[in-house]
């Protein structure tokens, strides 16, 4: 919210506030002192304001939902109340048939309101022609799943601002942290308390609009399967998720997927063959004789006859890249040692000068 308009909602709560504390005040509407009116309509002014800052988050699908069903709420209770009123039985005194109807009002208006707002989702707005306009429908939505959850990075995304449109988090996927979190595995429990953290981090950000919805589907057993079809019912909705299995059957369905691997993927440095890169050799490789190092983002670099460095630092020429779904890969081999040790610059150059350099020296000593 922009600070001027959050200031004007400020200054229009504190005048409402005031306005409430002089009519109690003035009209003293409770007997006693005129103080104890006051204190009663400030906390009627508190309670008003907090209502609507609780109704505020609410979309306009939820919002039109609860007032059409506390509409028929009050109004079968008001056909049920005429009935009672019109009994003329002497069993029943007035006094218990006028509280029967408030009751009666306030338990179906009641009703009413929490089950229209639950299902105020599945209205079609659309179909009235465009009288109202939920301007968050337009909104983009993103399914929030375990995975990315405790993964954390998403929370990392979104402190930056990349991250746009409503975080939907489904109250299943919250029972599903629960349980990870209650695990008797210490492994699982440190993950299922990390995506709590998360989630904390994630409602803290006052950048964010982050929903938490009720939908469930008693009929499907799995989350995942649980999230497309949620998927499905939000129109627009993508899910957020970094795990591949959930990616491909969701696509499969009809349903769009972000995944948070292919965007860190997509953000890391691009290598092209023939760069030169200094690394440090960490272990060996499945092949005979060959290296194994990683760069700071977690990509792995396969060096060809870097057996012998292993715990050095070497200079190595790029290859070839091998881009895969769990991530990139990077060949290459050792520079030369002369190059290596006798001039820093020629340890810089690229490929192609490595390669063309030998062929330059045949073509002279066949002319030769």
């Amino acid at each position: 919210m922009p600070r001027i308009m959050r200031f004007d909602v400020v200054l229009i709560r504190i005048i409402f506030t005031g306005i409430l504390l002089a009519a109690g005040y003035v009209l003293h509407p409770v007997p006693g002192h005129r103080a104890f009116s006051t204190a009663v309509a400030g906390l009627v002014a508190i309670a008003i304001i907090f209502f609507e800052m609780r109704i505020r988050r609410s979309s306009l699908k939820t919002l039109i939902g609860a007032a059409v069903g506390s509409i028929l709420g009050i109004i079968g209770a008001y056909l049920i109340g005429s009935l009672i009123s019109s009994q003329e039985s002497l069993a029943v005194p007035p006094t218990t048939k006028t509280f029967l109807t408030l009751a009666l009002t306030f338990f179906m208006a009641y009703v009413g309101l929490m089950v229209g707002a639950a299902k105020g989702d599945y209205l079609d707005l659309s179909a009235l022609g465009g009288i109202f306009s939920d301007k968050a429908a337009r909104r983009d939505l993103k399914i929030l799943d375990t995975s990315v959850i405790i993964d954390g990075r998403i929370a990392d995304v979104a402190e930056t601002g990349f991250l746009t449109g409503t975080l939907i988090i489904p109250q299943f996927i919250l029972r599903e942290l629960q349980q990870v979190a209650d695990s008797p595995d210490s492994s699982k429990r440190q993950r299922g308390r990390r995506g709590l953290d998360m989630l904390n981090r994630l409602q803290n950000n006052a950048s964010l609009d982050i929903q938490i919805v009720e939908t469930d589907f008693p009929s499907v057993r799995e989350v995942d399967l649980k999230l497309i079809e949620l998927g499905k019912q939000l129109v627009d909705a993508v899910i957020v998720t970094n795990d591949f299995n959930l990616n491909k059957v969701a696509q499969l369905r009809g349903v769009n997927v972000l995944n948070i691997n292919e965007l860190a993927n997509a953000l890391k440095p691009v290598v092209l063959p023939g760069e030169a890169m200094h690394v440090f050799i960490l272990k060996e490789g499945k092949e005979y004789n060959q290296g194994v190092a990683y760069l700071d983002d977690g990509t792995m670099v396969v060096v060809d006859n870097a057996r012998r460095l292993i715990g050095k630092n070497a200079d190595i020429a790029v290859t070839s890249v091998l881009q895969t779904t769990a991530g990139k890969m990077i060949f290459g081999r050792i520079c030369d040692e002369n190059e290596a040790t006798g001039n820093g610059e020629r340890a810089r150059r690229s490929l192609r000068e490595v390669k063309t350099a030998p062929a330059l020296t045949r073509i002279s000593d066949t002319e030769g």
